[in-house]
């Protein structure tokens, strides 16, 4: 007792809390007993505005812009609380109650604050569905086209081991910038590493040529090619395809067992090579050892392609409080920033590297919070 240390083996995603669908259903346990959800992720484009190369419904970031129709509504927004404001100022008299409590006097809520409020956050409820209650989801498919929405399954709440399974929102903040830049992805052959759900993939793959969306350990790879398969309307106006695949970070070579599911064939491992111009990770850096883990798996394969390559890496600066530094750090953070510095100073005359930050002043595509610390 002398010296205590505290544990805790869960991690939970927050995404599926704010705005992301209506309802998530609960459709089965997977091999390791985690509940498995299926979620309705709205997009807010269509597959027939991608195709003729409109953005629609764009909304962008920023309190100020929260609203969907533009400038009027906020401008007409400012104007009401003006007025509400001048009114409550008037002649407002301190009141108390019979225990002599003050009774404070709130402006009335208007409409327009309402609708703000809906748009920032929605908290929703997990919902279960129960044996003989598959048509749950008709109401939500009824409200909702096939091209507004990506279904994922995912879990809520794992082990670090497993943070795979759940979707963060760095995946949602990479899928954003790719749909705005869509047209530098088509036709191009890309690598996701850690892909999890598969959802940054996904989307992708409205725009590629081919995706190797890969990760470790069949159940999640087996969700992660079932994601896909929900999707597939998505992919089909473009001619994507995306094919799951195992790749260990931890081991030097791609896994080439036919015994083993999602292994590489000899085909596909020179598909990528010969013809990989992007490369994509997002949320993956929470553990040290995993981090220096993919820089060398990103070392090796970039090391080995025949033309040059664009890594993008989207993470969640995650801050915590800890007892070793009594302070607020972001070790993780400051681990991966470090790493990449070396990457980016490597002078072994084989490769180059520059690193260039994004600034996230694009559109937003996908409902969810694009936070400070993305």
């Amino acid at each position: 007792m002398d010296n205590p240390t505290f544990r805790s083996d869960t991690v939970l995603s927050d995404v599926h809390l704010h705005c992301p669908s209506k309802s998530h259903l609960m459709v089965r346990l997977n091999a390791v007993g985690q509940p498995v959800f299926l979620s309705h992720f709205k997009l807010l484009w269509s597959t027939e505005d991608l195709a003729s190369g409109k953005h629609v419904r764009e909304i962008t970031t920023g309190r100020e812009h929260q609203c969907r129709s533009g400038d009027e509504l906020c401008d007409k927004d400012s104007s009401n609380i003006k007025i509400e404001g001048e009114l409550n100022s008037e002649g407002v008299e301190a009141l108390l109650d019979d225990d002599g409590d003050l009774e404070v006097v709130r402006r009335p809520r208007s409409a327009s604050d309402l609708q703000a409020e809906d748009l920032l956050r929605d908290i929703v409820c997990p919902v279960i569905l129960m044996k003989g209650k598959e048509d749950a989801f008709e109401d939500e498919e009824q409200e909702c086209t096939c091209s507004d929405v990506i279904k994922i399954e995912h879990t809520m709440a794992t082990p670090l081991e497993d943070v795979g399974k759940q979707v963060w929102r760095a995946a949602f903040l990479l899928a954003d910038f790719i749909l705005f830049k869509r047209d530098t992805f088509r036709c191009c052959t890309v690598l996701e590493l850690g892909g999890g759900t598969g959802i940054t993939s996904v989307i992708m793959g409205t725009a590629a040529k081919r995706v190797y969306c890969t990760d470790v350990g069949e159940d999640l790879l087996t969700m992660c090619e079932q994601n896909v398969a929900l999707n597939k309307h998505l992919m089909e106006p473009g001619g994507g395809e995306i094919k799951v695949k195992e790749l260990d970070w931890l081991k030097d070579e791609f896994c080439t067992d036919p015994e083993a599911p999602y292994s590489w064939s000899e085909e596909e491992i020179a598909d990528l090579l010969d013809h990989c111009s992007v490369i994509m990770a997002a949320d993956v850096f929470y553990d040290d050892d995993l981090t220096d883990a993919l820089f060398r798996t990103l070392y090796r394969i970039t090391h080995n392609l025949r033309n040059s390559c664009t890594v993008y890496l989207a993470l969640e600066k995650r801050l915590n409080f800890t007892l070793r530094h009594m302070d607020v750090t972001c070790e993780a953070y400051t681990h991966f920033r470090n790493t990449l510095n070396d990457l980016e100073n490597l002078q072994d005359g084989k490769m180059k590297y520059t690193v260039e930050p994004i600034k996230l002043d694009f559109c937003q595509f996908l409902v969810y919070e694009r936070i400070e610390q993305l």
